[in-house]
């Protein structure tokens, strides 16, 4: 594989603060080069002509996890969102490293080592926290700390 990977955005996607976050986000990670799937785009585009049955977004987001090099999960929340842990849980399930990033401050799971339920955190490659001091709200930031994982976790592919 290339140091170039091509990366699933899994997270939630249903309030204009998300969908703009996940953009930035997105954005900051295509500038090193990577090819990153949002499937928010994927359905905004779909959503111009008519409104997309929900089989074709299921189906548009499989689509997307199986040509992925990693996925990259955002787990904020109390509970994480379940399209997202599904999302993960297929990505694992195809043997397709996962990146989980956490930018939430608020303790929840089962697993006493992590902040979330231990499915996610068990089937995680690499786990970014970013809620921890020093905390940052700069999506840039974020993004190079995402980036310096990716690099080592492409490595081993």
């Amino acid at each position: 594989m290339s140091a170039l990977a091509s990366l699933y955005f899994a997270a939630p996607l249903f309030t204009h603060a998300e969908r703009r976050w996940n953009r930035e986000l997105a954005r900051a990670l295509k500038r090193d080069g990577h090819l990153v799937w949002l499937p928010q785009d994927k359905v905004e585009i779909s959503c111009q002509t008519d409104v997309p049955s929900a089989s074709s977004i299921f189906e548009n987001a499989l689509t997307g996890i199986r040509q992925a090099d990693v996925v990259l999960a955002i787990i904020d929340g109390a509970d994480p969102d379940s399209g997202t842990a599904f999302e993960c849980g297929y990505a694992h399930a195809l043997g397709t490293p996962i990146l989980t990033v956490r930018t939430d401050f608020r303790r929840g799971g089962d697993d006493p080592g992590a902040n979330v339920n231990l499915m996610l955190s068990q089937s995680a490659s690499s786990f970014v926290v970013s809620a921890e001091p020093p905390a940052t709200d700069s999506v840039e930031i974020l993004g190079q700390r995402i980036l310096e994982i990716l690099a080592k976790l492409t490595k081993t592919l």
